[in-house]
């Protein structure tokens, strides 16, 4: 062997290493929950299986619980490209694209099946195109559930029970006219603050799914749990267009179907951890009731007509064309 085909080997080697080395990918995935949540679950689930079915091509690197910022810093920075993919609800989505904003209107989806076939068919399809214009892929519709109401004065039967209570509620617009519609007094308070908001009495209560009361424990500081159902969000799984643009149309394909299959994963943990939530703070003393929905839905116009202000009256009407 001569020296120069020594010299060449030596420094193809590297090169050759060096190229491998770079064919892989690292996805940054952000989102909100706990740890301990199903969609945290649900996204190790993705990241384990997206690099297996690719051969280490493609990783997925989470970064749960807001470590790299608050829900819709996250969000920006998905659009922006900083990170890669990110799980927002509709409420974060809709300050990109109003048609989002109807979701969350109050006691539009009587259960968790019709809002699986509506998000997952005709709204997934109505949506998909507005949001990749904002530089983003709709990948599928994971799960956060349906809100309920918890708080320190009385169980919440009627609107009327509502009445003098001072509720903390996120800034969506959608939360905060529903319960003003319902009686309440409604209170914008970051979710970090909740807990001191709550001990110190400077709201008496709360609303949120099952599962944010349950990992979070706030049932440790609240005394009644009312099952109102009134509001349904979800997780969206979106990645930056130019993220997914990067991916070989292979490694698109298998990322839609490892998205779609923790979406299943999620739904499934949130329906079965619900009910064995529900049952283990009741043990654990939280007083929980089940109001008759129909005397909300009663006084629900004026939440409707300032949704529909926010997100443009042809969306709320398109929204509702689809659920019926």
């Amino acid at each position: 062997m001569s020296k120069t085909m020594i010299i060449t080997s030596a420094v193809i080697a590297p090169l050759m290493l060096a190229n491998v080395a770079s064919a892989t990918t690292v996805l940054k995935l952000t989102h909100f929950a706990a740890e301990s949540h199903p969609a945290h679950i649900a996204a190790t689930q993705m990241a384990e299986n997206m690099s297996r079915r690719t051969n280490g091509e493609v990783t997925i690197k989470i970064y749960p619980a807001n470590s790299l910022g608050s829900p819709p810093e996250q969000l920006e920075q998905t659009i922006l490209g900083v990170t890669d993919m990110n799980l927002p609800t509709q409420g974060a989505l809709d300050k990109y694209e109003k048609a989002f904003a109807t979701v969350m209107s109050p006691f539009a989806f009587r259960d968790y099946k019709q809002a699986h076939e509506v998000l997952d068919g005709p709204f997934n399809d109505w949506v998909a195109p507005k949001l990749e214009k904002q530089g983003l892929i709709l990948l599928s519709n994971w799960e956060y559930g349906f809100r309920n109401i918890t708080n320190n004065k009385r169980p919440i039967n009627s609107p009327e029970d509502l009445k003098g209570i001072k509720l903390r509620t996120p800034s969506e617009i959608q939360l905060v006219a529903a319960m003003e519609a319902a009686g309440a007094s409604a209170t914008q308070i970051a979710f970090p603050e909740l807990p001191m908001a709550l001990n110190s009495n400077v709201v008496d209560g709360q609303e949120n799914p099952i599962g944010v009361i349950y990992h979070y424990k706030l049932f440790e500081i609240q005394k009644y749990l009312s099952i109102t159902r009134h509001s349904y969000n979800s997780m969206v799984n979106v990645i930056n267009k130019d993220s997914f643009d990067r991916l070989t149309k292979n490694q698109q394909k298998i990322l839609m179907e490892e998205s779609k299959k923790s979406s299943k994963l999620m739904r499934k943990l949130v329906a079965d951890q619900e009910t064995a939530e529900i049952i283990a703070m009741e043990k654990l003393g939280l007083l929980i009731n089940y109001p008759d929905p129909s005397e909300f839905k009663k006084v629900m116009a004026p939440a409707y007509d300032r949704i529909a202000e926010y997100a443009g009256k042809e969306n709320m009407d398109k929204f509702l064309s689809l659920i019926k």
